[in-house]
């Protein structure tokens, strides 16, 4: 299975940047994990919230197939322990999903049309983080759960 994370803007702190980094070289040994960054939108002081999610919508679409199992990352989404992460990856593999597609949204979420092609919604936490720190806790969320299923010295229950 591959798993892909698709993310709106790049992470301007760089020592987020570095830790994000770690885990997806630690990550790339267990499992094909790929990071898709789309550029911000431009001239956003001309759009509502609605047309930059539109807009937003319109660029992540281009990376999805038809196959992939998208799952978008939303705070109403459902929330798991490490090992139940752990098993719902496992599920994955096990159901025969090729490529597994997180999504992080822009400042105001998913516009309608992202919404109807996910499968699932996941809330890495009840509180709100920037977008930025959502890519570090979910790489290293991934990368806990898949030592958890492959047995190595990392989490501890």
């Amino acid at each position: 299975m591959n798993i892909k994370l698709i993310q709106i803007g790049k992470t301007k702190q760089t020592e987020l940047d570095t830790l994000i980094s770690l885990y997806t070289d630690r990550l790339n040994h267990l499992v094909k994990f790929e990071t898709i960054t789309i550029q911000d939108i431009k001239n956003t002081k001309n759009l509502n919230e609605n047309q930059q999610k539109e807009k937003e919508a319109e660029l992540i679409l281009r990376h999805l197939q038809s196959s992939d199992w998208v799952v978008l990352l939303d705070e109403k989404g459902k929330t798991f322990t490490s090992i139940k992460f752990a098993d719902f990856f496992q599920q994955k593999m096990n159901s025969g999903i090729k490529t597994l597609v997180f999504v992080i949204g822009g400042p105001y979420g998913f516009s309608d049309k992202i919404y109807h092609v996910a499968k699932q919604k996941v809330a890495l936490s009840s509180m709100t983080f920037t977008h930025e720190m959502i890519r570090l806790l979910f790489t290293e969320q991934v990368y806990r759960a898949y030592a958890i299923l492959n047995n190595l010295p990392y989490h501890h229950s």
